[in-house]
Formats: C-alpha cells, structure tokens, sequence
C-alpha cells in the first residue's frame, strides 16, 4: 500500500514516514500543496494524507483538486481540531480527520479503517430485499430472470455486487465512504439509523467518533443522489427511503 503524505512541518513529515514505514506502508511525501498535487497527478496512491495548513495550495485545496479527478481516500489532518477547519475538509471530499499531534497507532488504525472501506464488499447486502429487477423484468416473472445483487430505489439503483450506483440510467461516482454509507442504508431501508451506529458500521469506529464526518458524507451523498433519497429523522439519525 502506497501513500501520498503532504506535511510542511519536516519533523512530523519525517516521523509520521518512519512510524508509517514500519508498519509496512510505502510513503511519498511532499512539504506543500503543489508538489503533492504533482505526486499525486504522477502516481497510483492507495491513500492520501493531507495537513490543513500548507504553503501555496493549502490541504483543502488541494483535496478538492484530487477530488475532481479521484475518489482514492482521503485522510486531513488538523493542527488545532478547529471545527471551521474540520467541516471545510470533510466538505472539500476528506473521509476522515485526525487532530495533531495524533498517536501512531490511531493514526494506522484510521488509515486501516479507510482502506478497508476502499476494498470494501458488502457481505450484509443480502440482508435487505427491496425491489430488485432488470430491464426485462416486465417481460419474466421469473425469479431466475432477476439480477438479486441489484437494490433499487425508484430511480436509484445499486449494484452491490460491481460496487457501482447509476441515477435515472446514468453512473454515479462514489468515494468508498460515500458508497458505503450508501451501502449501510440500503441495507436497512427504510430504517432509521443513529449516527453513532454509522460511525460503527461505516467508519469502522469502536470508540465514539465525531458525529460531524457521518453529517458531512450524508450531505456529499445527498448531492449525488437526491436532496431527499436519505431523509433526517431529527433526535435520532438517518434512513434511506424505500
């Protein structure tokens, strides 16, 4: 697993490497916004891990550029935590976010979270049996002529077995939290789930997380899917239409 590491601080750019390296990872790093954009756009990264302050293009920035043309992870990391900084990465396309200075091994652990979801094939779709079907449905009514790994949502469909979603016909890109959170709620339909189960499920969290990266990726989501194909349930969480 490679990744991209942008620090302008050569102490933390050099420790984090070190630390990231013995746990078997291989690191490429950059001290600005610019130069990692140039890593970037040259090579195939497993993982991005971004500060939020850099020289001539900042860590937001930069994770908007790598947004319009990747959907690879993306981890910031903020010096102060502040929540101004925090909301603007995870609306800049950031899955996660770390505070500095961060321990090692919650730093490997968030990053194994996120490219576990990268990878990640959704064993508990079978659980949920909304209306499934293929274009010639209408001519079978074969259970054999049905696709079972297709979960549709009036126009929305999604195939759990390719990993792929389409609205009306037409494919929609996904970053791999964004696709398994959508995953999370179609396994569920219809059912309300709190953010703190998310943070679970999707995040891989096993201690209490920030609610705000479960907000932020609902938002995301929304813009991709529907404003209202995932509705608030104010007090208790999300669900996903039926």
């Amino acid at each position: 697993m490679t990744i991209l590491l942008v620090e302008d601080d050569e102490v933390i750019r050099r420790s984090v490497t070190m630390a990231l390296e013995r746990y078997g990872y291989r690191v490429m790093s950059a001290g600005d916004g610019l130069t990692g954009l140039e890593l970037f756009r040259e090579g195939r990264h497993d993982l991005l891990l971004l500060d939020v302050m850099l020289p001539g293009l900042d860590g937001i920035g930069l994770c908007r550029r790598i947004r319009e043309t990747s959907m690879d992870p993306v981890l910031m990391m903020s010096a102060r935590g502040d929540a101004l900084e925090v909301v603007s990465g995870l609306e800049a396309g950031a899955d996660d976010y770390v505070v500095k200075p961060v321990d090692t091994a919650v730093l490997v652990a968030r990053i194994r979270s996120l490219l576990r979801r990268a990878v990640y094939a959704p064993a508990q779709a079978d659980r949920a049996r909304p209306e499934r079907h293929r274009p010639d449905d209408r001519d079978s009514d074969s259970d054999h002529d049905r696709d079972p790994a297709l979960l549709v949502f009036g126009d929305l469909t999604i195939d759990t077995a390719g990993l792929e979603v389409s609205l009306a016909g037409r494919p929609v890109a996904l970053a791999p939290t964004e696709l398994r959170l959508l995953l999370e709620f179609a396994a569920h339909p219809g059912t309300v789930l709190d953010r703190q189960a998310l943070l679970r499920n999707v995040w891989d969290y096993g201690w209490d997380g920030d609610s705000r990266v479960v907000d932020l990726c609902v938002q995301r989501l929304r813009k991709k899917i529907g404003a209202d194909r995932v509705e608030t349930v104010r007090g208790f969480g999300y669900k996903l239409r039926r």
